[in-house]
Order: structure tokens, then C-alpha cells, then sequence
């Protein structure tokens, strides 16, 4: 089946600013694709290419089968969005909001009111529905702004970082309802800054910076990047750590991370247990007093760190206390 949403060589330029070098993306039907990238790394303006809202300077992309540019009239109808911002009417209720979007589609009055009640339903908001808005809480702003984007049913929705500012519990139970209208078919191009979101929602992910997409796969693929498994070791003192880092150097299979506030070394290595093992054995033989030692699979946050670090020219051997 062609790809829900495809993307090849966008370019976006404001003035001497290039916010998309050649973006390349292709995204299956009734999956979670993650857009993950820094600020000003391109996230926001793909998006607002994808859904007709800017058009790119040179290069094409389709979604639901349409051409952004030259099908964006009929295109609009197929898709729903939800940005950075809940985008609600604070002096309407909840159901009126729905209604509203419903009328803009173009659903007529009945169906529109239909509509908004089943939304407010499926976002456990049926006993808000019917208050203003400027009385929700920021949980409930989320989720009838994500209920708008559903109004028209549309096969595809673009998220740009829908959990900002959300507490722990109300970021999970939007998610639950992103697994849920993915289970139902739909596909979900999701931009985050939260990498436990893209690891927990997304089935690929791609990782931007400066425009491109520099790295693409799925949490596990974009883990065995940056080596399979970590020693994390954390010592007594500061000073143990260069003599750690000397020892221990031909164990790693990429850049170890020193953190001087917490004297503890981080060591990407291929085989975990051995490694661990030999790693031990070698401090042992130093008499470095180690206060824990142990073994674990990176994170998405070291992923990121560590690709957009190389991009950017910075060092990716020490960690300063602040990070």
C-alpha cells in the first residue's frame, strides 16, 4: 500500500534561514510515526507543510493520497491537526467548540451536534461538555482540542507536540487515546520533544536536525545506534573518574559520559554481561572503589543527545553538571 504520508526534498527557507534541507519522510497507514528533533530543528514547519498551511520551495509530498499543493482544497477534508496550543474558544462550552468545527467542515447542524457528543464522550468530557471552556483544566483543553481535530474522521492527524505543559497523568491518558485511534485505523505523524512519548506511541521514529532527517528506525533500531546496552558505574570521588575512563577505554564501543556532579561514568558497550564482567574485574585491579555498578539499554534521550551532538560539532565525552 503507498504511504499515507510521503515526503521527498522538502525545502523551506526564511531568508538566509533554512528551516527544511531536503526532508525525506514516509509514513505507513494506521501507525504512529515520531518526529523527533530539537527546537528550530524543522519539526513545526514540515508539519505545517503536510497540512497545506505553508507550501515548501522546491520538493513534493502526498498525504491520504493527495498532493499538499496541488490537491490542498480536497486534502484539507482528509486530515486533522492539533498544535503546540490548544486552539478552543474559551467563552463557548466544550460541546459548542465541536459543533463549531463540524459546521466548518460543513457536516450540517444535526450532524454536527451528533458528532460533538460522541467526541465528548470518547474524552470522558460528556459532564464538561455543556460548561465553558475557561473554566478547564489544561488536561481537558488537550483533549477537546484533540477531539476538534476528529470532528471529520480523518484517516490522518498531525500531533505537534500535543503533551506540552501536561502533567504526568494527563500526558497518559492522551496517549491512551492516540493507541486507541491508531488501533482504529488511524495514522498519527507526531512531533515531541518527550522521548519517552515517541518510545512508548511510536512505531518508527525519525530524528531532525537542521532541517534533514539525520537518523530513522524504530526505538530499538535508533538505540543500537549509539551501542546496545550501557555499563553505568559511579564512583566515590571525582578523581576515580579519568583513572576509570583510562581502564575501562577498551570495553567501549562509542563515546563514554562523565558526569563530574555525581561521579558517574557511563560506557556504551556490545556485549553487556561479559563487558560488565571485564569492566569489574579491571577496577578491581586498579583498587577503584566502585559505590554501584550496573547494566541497562540506552535511552531515547542519549540517542538524541548523541546524534544531534555529532551534528552540531559538540563534545559528547563530558556531561556538565547542569545537563
Amino acid at each position: 500500500m503507498p504511504p499515507a504520508i510521503m515526503a521527498e526534498g522538502l525545502v523551506k527557507k526564511y531568508g538566509d534561514v533554512v528551516a527544511l534541507d531536503g526532508m525525506d519522510l514516509s509514513v505507513p497507514e494506521g501507525t504512529v510515526f515520531g518526529l523527533l528533533g530539537p527546537n528550530g530543528a524543522g519539526k513545526t514547519t514540515a508539519v505545517r507543510i503536510l497540512t497545506t498551511l505553508l507550501k515548501p520551495d522546491s520538493g513534493r509530498a502526498t498525504v491520504a493520497g493527495f498532493d499538499v499543493v496541488a490537491d490542498a482544497r480536497r486534502l484539507r477534508s482528509h486530515i486533522g491537526a492539533s498544535g503546540q496550543y490548544a486552539a478552543v474558544d474559551d467563552h463557548l462550552t466544550g460541546a459548542e467548540n465541536l459543533e463549531m468545527v463540524g459546521r466548518l467542515y460543513h457536516l450540517g447542524v444535526k450532524r454536527s451536534r451528533q458528532r460533538a457528543r460522541e467526541l465528548l464522550e470518547r474524552f470522558d468530557l460528556t459532564e464538561a461538555g455543556d460548561r465553558p471552556v475557561q473554566g478547564y483544566s489544561g488536561g481537558m483543553r488537550r483533549r477537546l482540542d484533540l477531539a476538534g481535530a476528529l470532528v471529520a474522521a480523518p484517516p490522518v492527524l498531525f500531533l505537534d507536540e500535543p503533551t506540552t505543559g501536561l502533567d504526568p497523568r494527563a500526558r497518559m491518558s492522551l496517549w491512551d487515546v492516540i493507541s486507541e485511534l491508531v488501533a482504529d485505523g488511524t495514522t498519527v505523524l507526531l512531533t515531541t520533544q518527550y522521548l519517552e512519548e515517541a518510545d512508548r506511541l511510536a512505531r518508527a521514529i525519525a530524528v531532525v536536525d537542521h532541517g534533514r532527517v539525520i537518523a530513522l528506525g524504530t526505538a530499538d533500531e535508533l538505540k543500537d545506534q549509539v551501542g546496545g546496552d550501557r555499563i553505568e558505574l559511579t564512583m566515590t570521588s571525582a578523581a576515580d573518574l579519568h583513572t576509570v575512563r583510562s581502564a575501562l577505554a577498551p570495553l567501549a564501543v562509542g563515546d563514554m559520559r562523565a558526569d563530574a556532579a555525581t561521579f558517574q561514568l557511563t560506557i556504551p558497550v556490545s556485549d553487556g554481561t561479559a563487558s560488565l564482567t571485564a569492566a569489574l574485574g579491571h577496577l578491581a585491579a586498579e583498587h577503584v572503589v566502585v559505590r554501584d555498578a550496573g547494566l541497562r539499554r540506552p535511552t531515547l534521550d542519549e540517542v538524541f543527545l548523541t546524534l544531534t551532538e555529532h551534528r552540531t560539532g559538540e563534545p559528547v565525552m563530558t556531561k556538565e553538571p547542569t545537563r
